[in-house]
């Protein structure tokens, strides 16, 4: 989905965990969209969770609930919230099992306002997997149950993959959110070429790389250090990489993943593919902690959000960053404006 300056939608902001530090980032924002520009967005959730969190956090914002058309010309002087589910039980930091079908629900009807065409992207909020999954959410997180949506509204097979993007660095893990023994135990050499098909794809056609440059990392440490630290490079990873090769993409690897991240061996890759979760966000949020943005690749529509998680012992405070929330808006509207290669 792209939009063009001529036809500037609002990005859709889905309201997350209403425990968590996003309701008042956003608010944080939006308070101060006089001093820093800041892309106009229209959040979907309970409007009363975001007006008593400004209230509790001393922000001078007046809620007002509105539909995605009329985001644009109130967002100058009233917050813009699309009412989605029902009202919201958790206080910060307390979040409550019984607000999840609203934050899923905000997801969904995210999701749904960017393929009507009534938002130009879709940025999400942090959210808390465990009250979901007690509730009996039935994806491990957001990049799953993004793919599950997007299969079911545009009718082909997605596969959603997690891009950790600043400007300095940018890491795809191919195992996500799954205990390390599965990550190992799961790893295959289909898995990463699939990963890498999408990251190349997206890389140009989003980010517009003309030939993206893929480095891939090792398992085990030294890249198993030929067989001596374990198989799976050799058996699993440099195929993979052989086979991307035969593609035409331009991939290289298995490398030894504690000498891929500092800055002379970045400005050899445009992207670094890591085995698992960790190995891919560390450096990420050493890097860059405040500035990083997830982007989910692979989907028919803009998806970033922040890359940080729900903070429940400061959310309340006031004391959270808006950095991270303001580089995800800012790239959902870079890469929405402009016009994708099919």
């Amino acid at each position: 989905m792209s939009v063009s300056p001529a036809d500037f939608r609002p990005i859709a902001l889905s309201m997350g965990e209403p425990a968590g530090v996003g309701v008042e980032l956003a608010l944080a924002l939006w308070s101060a969209r006089k001093l820093r520009p800041v892309q106009p967005f229209i959040a979907l959730g309970d409007p009363a969770v975001f007006a008593a969190r400004a209230r509790t956090v001393g922000l001078d914002a007046e809620i007002v609930e509105a539909e995605p058309e009329a985001a644009l010309a109130l967002f100058g002087d009233r917050f813009p919230v699309h009412p989605v589910g029902a009202a919201c039980h958790a206080t910060p930091g307390r979040p409550d099992p019984r607000d999840a079908g609203t934050v899923i629900e905000a997801i969904r009807r995210g999701v749904e306002q960017v393929h009507g065409g009534r938002c130009s992207a879709l940025v999400t909020l942090p959210i808390a997997k465990a009250p979901l999954l007690e509730a009996g959410f039935q994806h491990p997180g957001h990049t799953e149950y993004l793919g599950a949506l997007a299969e079911t509204l545009w009718g082909r097979p997605v596969r959603a993959v997690m891009l950790l993007w600043a400007e300095e660095i940018a890491v795809v893990p191919v195992t996500v959110h799954m205990p390390l023994r599965d990550a190992c135990a799961t790893l295959s050499a289909d898995g990463i070429v699939e990963t890498g098909r999408v990251v190349a794809r997206d890389l140009a056609r989003r980010f517009r790389i003309e030939h993206p440059r893929l480095a891939v990392a090792g398992l085990n440490p030294h890249a198993g250090e030929d067989g001596k630290l374990g198989s799976e490079d050799a058996e699993i990873v440099a195929p993979a990489v052989e086979r991307l090769k035969a593609e035409g993409i331009i991939a290289t690897g298995p490398h030894p993943a504690d000498t891929m991240f500092h800055a002379s061996a970045r400005a050899r890759y445009d992207a670094a593919i890591a085995m698992y979760h960790d190995q891919a966000l560390i450096p990420v949020k050493t890097l860059a902690f405040d500035r990083a943005v997830n982007v989910t690749l692979g989907l028919p529509f803009v998806r970033t959000s922040p890359d940080h998680g729900t903070a429940f012992d400061i959310a309340g405070t006031g004391a959270g960053d808006p950095a991270s929330l303001a580089a995800a808006l800012a790239l959902a509207a870079r890469l929405a404006k402009e016009p994708v290669i099919a």
